[in-house]
């Protein structure tokens, strides 16, 4: 019986957790950033889903608000939510944020483009202090 079981799973399996064709997504960067009412910020990093994708991208922040600083972030990581492929993730994403920084900081956001969601996590150096409402651009490098 539980030979069975076993193999009724196995065979089971692949099928339940790709049924949905979901792909789990993260994305390692660094981003340098200034801003005085205007917020503009570029960087680069890598893009690597579970399904073995992965993809160098350029990315891009702009927006306006409450806002002045310059900073860097040196390990950000970004977690997307589950997508049909990479491809679906380039794009431009609409971004709030409430940001407050000095010497070493740490910041946090979720940025979204249709039912996409990257939740963006970071440490880094500078400073910084505001609210910003923008776009956050990833292109193919």
């Amino acid at each position: 019986m539980l030979l069975l079981a076993t193999s009724m799973l196995a065979l089971t399996w692949p099928a339940t957790s790709h049924a949905d064709g979901k792909v789990d997504c993260e994305m390692r960067f660094t981003m340098k950033s200034w801003s005085v009412f205007y917020k503009t910020a570029k960087g680069s990093g890598t893009i690597r889903c579970n399904n073995g994708q992965s993809m160098a991208v350029k990315i891009r922040a702009k927006g306006g608000g409450l806002t002045v600083g310059k900073s860097t972030i040196e390990d950000g990581r970004g977690e997307f939510s589950g997508v049909d492929g990479i491809n679906e993730l380039l794009g431009t994403y609409v971004s709030a944020e409430a940001h407050a920084g000095a010497v070493k900081s740490a910041k946090g956001q979720v940025v979204t483009k249709g039912e996409v969601s990257l939740a963006l996590a970071g440490t880094g150096r500078g400073w910084d202090l505001g609210v910003a409402f923008g776009k956050f651009v990833i292109k193919a490098d």
